[in-house]
Order: C-alpha cells, then sequence, then structure tokens
C-alpha cells in the first residue's frame, strides 16, 4: 500500500501532466490512508471538478476532500443575470432535460437548481450543462427524482446490470432496496468501479434514491 508521501506526490504529478488544470494553483496533502485534500485556487468551476477527476484516477486514492476556490479574473467574470441567462440557455439546448420542470437561481456566481424529473440521469445532465458554463463558481442541485411509475423487481434489475458490466466485479456489492431506494455496500478496487456501481443503480427504471456506501479498497 502507498503511504501518504506517496499518494500526494503521485496526485500532484497528475495534476502537473494534464494540460486541462493550471497544478501550480493547487496545493495537495494525504492522510488518514488515502484521504486527499485538494486546496488552492483556480479560474472555473469546471477546473475545479477536473481537479478532483485527475485526482481521484491515482492509484491509492479512497476520498478526496476538494477545498479548491474558484476565483474569476478577467473574461470569466459575469454578473448573475448573464449567468442565468446561460443557464437556462443550456439546459434548453439539451435534450436530456425538461427545462420547463427546472427553476434556476443564482446569486454570486452559484447556481441553485430545483424542480423535477423522472430519472437521475436528467438532474446529472442538467448540472453538467451548468457547470462548463463561465462564470460559474458553484453548483448547487436541489432536484427531485420522480419517476412516473413504480417498477418491480428492481434489485434484479441492478444486479443483472452489474454482472453485464466489465468493470465491475459484482460479487462484492451487497444491494439493498426499499421503495425506489438503493444502499449499495461492499467492497471495490477501484474509483471506476465505484461510479459504475453507482451509475447502473439510478439507471434502473423505479430509483429514487442511491446511498452509495461502498469503499474503495484497492
Amino acid at each position: 500500500m502507498k503511504t501518504d508521501t506517496q499518494i500526494q506526490h503521485d496526485v500532484l504529478a497528475e495534476l502537473e501532466w494534464d494540460p486541462s488544470v493550471e497544478a501550480s494553483s493547487i496545493g495537495v496533502a494525504s492522510n488518514d490512508d488515502g484521504v486527499v485534500t485538494l486546496a488552492g485556487h483556480v479560474a472555473s468551476f469546471r477546473e475545479k471538478d477536473r481537479a478532483e477527476e485527475i485526482a481521484r484516477r491515482v492509484y491509492g486514492v479512497r476520498a478526496i476532500a476538494n477545498g479548491i476556490e474558484v476565483k474569476l479574473v478577467g473574461d470569466n467574470r459575469r454578473t448573475d443575470a448573464d449567468i442565468a441567462s446561460a443557464t437556462l440557455s443550456s439546459l434548453a439546448w439539451d435534450t436530456r432535460v425538461d427545462e420547463k420542470r427546472i427553476s434556476v437561481t443564482v446569486r454570486d456566481g452559484w447556481v441553485t437548481l430545483e424542480g423535477s424529473c423522472d430519472w437521475m440521469y436528467q438532474s446529472e445532465a442538467a448540472t453538467q450543462d451548468v457547470r462548463i458554463l463561465s462564470g460559474v463558481k458553484g453548483v448547487t442541485n436541489k432536484m427531485k427524482v420522480i419517476p412516473p411509475s413504480r417498477v418491480a423487481d428492481v434489485q434484479r434489475r441492478i444486479e443483472d446490470a452489474f454482472r453485464r458490466s466489465a468493470d465491475l466485479d459484482a460479487r462484492r456489492v451487497e444491494i439493498e432496496t426499499s421503495d425506489g431506494r438503493i444502499v449499495l455496500r461492499g467492497n471495490v478496487r477501484s474509483w471506476t468501479e465505484l461510479a459504475e456501481a453507482q451509475h447502473a443503480a439510478w439507471s434502473a427504471p423505479g430509483v429514487v434514491q442511491v446511498d452509495n456506501r461502498l469503499v474503495v479498497t484497492p
């Protein structure tokens, strides 16, 4: 198993390797057996998210606390009204979401989404639409997933999806279901497996909540 110093070094190296972030403005600390803390500042919310994605792909990282601040400068600065307008346009162009069911609030560059959707992927898509916009400092998604109907055999459908996945060892994941709410327990070998398990659970029809308690154990 890697030491905290090795993990810190590898995360810093991975950030420097990736041209999509300004690594010189990001600090990394590692402690408590694979828990990584990111600090510093970047020029956009998209870059903050990207830094976290880069850190997650480093072997030995089990959890991340993303404390990076978004400091807008120059052309990245926009008024709340501009951001709100851009958000509405971005949602309208995305065929995956129904923008008429989403309300948008912007305060000091922070966007809050409220409303409802039929599937979790629609909620995630709405968040992605906002993250890429210039001037956004952060996103809070309060949208509720309200499926049009309940579907039987949710657990079996999720288990079948796990077995079909090449990126997931289904034997290491336990599933509990109750009225559309899913709890995942067990150990996975990587963030890819954890993300795949969560994605498969959310993709099942009738799911309204996923409590992902999986632990990454390299």
